[in-house]
Parts: structure tokens; sequence; C-alpha cells
């Protein structure tokens, strides 16, 4: 009887290892899946599903999808002719906390930015969003006349790529760390991420930081006031808004476009 008994405890005490080695695996690979969902993919490859122009109800001619990648065509035009451009977003939602990832690439000469808080009704995102630079380091100033446009804002060589204009910056405001920088060559694809937060906000080229800064504070308001905003005053207060991609009269490929929820 006395055996009997065991054998009927262990029998018991093995179901219910094995249930809990089940539930322990169970949970384990739930992990993965939980974490892969907070993802949002804005763009995916196959789809321009939530996008259209800035103050438009479409999307403007240029941008399209040629080999899953979102491609905006054009030709190269000249930074002194540049009069505007036909900028889009991702108008299905705003976000307001958040990390931003994408993988772009340029050709030579080429200009763009990411945009985020990005509010409609204003002549174009950069008079009222924060822009995450995107160019051509090496051969901007080369290629385009520079001087008339930086001459206003009294840059002691106007005729050069001034360190606010550079790749990862946010434009006018704060500047990259050339140090931690690893720009690949035009043509070549790169990885940017920016993550906002009210309390920091960080720019990210190819798996390092190129900046940092606290958004809204004492430094941030000297900043706005003191350069190419300080007639601009509803740049950079919205705290939710829409993300945005620019077009600068030169031709930029995307893909992999996502963002998490913080």
């Amino acid at each position: 009887m006395q055996n009997l008994f065991r054998l009927a405890l262990l029998s018991i005490l093995l179901v219910a290892c094995k249930n809990q080695t089940k539930q322990t695996e169970e949970t384990t690979t739930a992990q993965p899946e939980e974490k892969k969902a907070e993802w949002v993919h804005l763009f995916d490859g196959s789809s321009l599903e939530g996008w259209r122009g800035y103050n438009m109800d479409s999307l403007p001619p240029g941008w399209t999808i040629r080999d899953s990648i979102l491609t905006f065509d054009t030709e190269l035009g000249m930074e002194q002719d540049y009069t505007g451009g036909k900028d889009i977003i991702y108008g299905a939602e705003e976000f307001d906390n958040f990390e931003l990832y994408l993988e772009w690439k340029i050709p030579e000469g080429a200009n763009s930015g990411i945009f985020y808080h990005v509010k409609e009704g204003y002549d174009a995102p950069p008079v009222v969003a924060p822009e995450y630079q995107i160019i051509d380091d090496e051969n901007y100033a080369r290629i385009h006349d520079l001087t008339g446009y930086n001459s206003q804002f009294g840059a002691e060589h106007p005729e050069l790529l001034q360190d606010w204009q550079r790749t990862g910056a946010d434009y006018a405001m704060h500047v990259a760390d050339e140090s931690q920088k690893q720009l690949n060559p035009v043509g070549e694809w790169n990885s940017s991420k920016i993550v906002f937060t009210p309390e920091k906000v960080e720019h990210w080229l190819n798996g390092k930081k190129l900046l940092e800064f606290v958004p809204w504070s004492e430094e941030w308001n000297a900043k706005k006031a003191s350069g190419k905003w300080d007639n601009a005053p509803d740049y950079g207060k919205f705290r939710t808004g829409y993300i945005a991609l620019q077009d600068h009269s030169s031709p930029i490929w995307f893909r992999n476009i996502k963002i998490k929820k913080l």
C-alpha cells in the first residue's frame, strides 16, 4: 500500500513538473512576439496606405514604390533654385513620444530630412516641426551654391555646409557629434533613429548616438530664439503630430519605416 502511495505521489509530481515546464516554454516563446508587436510599420514595402502630401488628400507626383522601396523619383535640383518641395506625411496617426527607425540612401548632392510633431496648415513642415537632417555631407557644398542662403545667418564661410546642416543634426538647432558619425557613402544604405520623450531627444545614425537634448528647456528656447526659428513662433511647440519626409529637390529612397510608442 505504501508503495502504491509513493507511485501515485511521484506521478503527480511528474505531471506538475511537466505542466510547469510547458508554461515556462510558452511564456518564453510569447515574449519575442509581444516585443515585436510593439513596432508599427509606417511603410512595409508593399503599400503607401496612410501616406499623403502635406496639406493634401493624396500623394504628390514623384513619390512611389519601386522594388519595395519608398522612392522620390526626380532630377537633382540646385539649392540656389529651391523654392519648396512636395513633402509627404504619414497621415493615419499622430505620435507624441516614440522611437522612430528607418533606412535611407541618397545620390550625390542630395538633401532631405525627417520631420516629427508635424501639424498641417502651414506653408511647409520646417516652420513648425523639428527635422532630422539628411544630406550628402561630402559633396553638397561642391555641387550647390550655398552662399546666398547661409549669408543671411551670419556664417563666417557661407559657401560651406554648416555644422547645423550636416546629416544627423537637429536642423538649425543641435549639431551632430562628428566623432561618432559613421555616414555611409552616397548610394549606400544608412539607418536613422529618433527617440523622443519630454525628458530627452536622441538622434542616432548607423547605431551611433549623434546628439541629445531636452525639448522645451531653457537652453532649447534660447537656441530657438537666437537662430533660424526666431521668426517661426510655432516651431517645435507641438507635443504631438505627424511623421513627415522631405522633398528637397533630390531623389531619395526609404525602407523599413517603423515606429514604437513610448
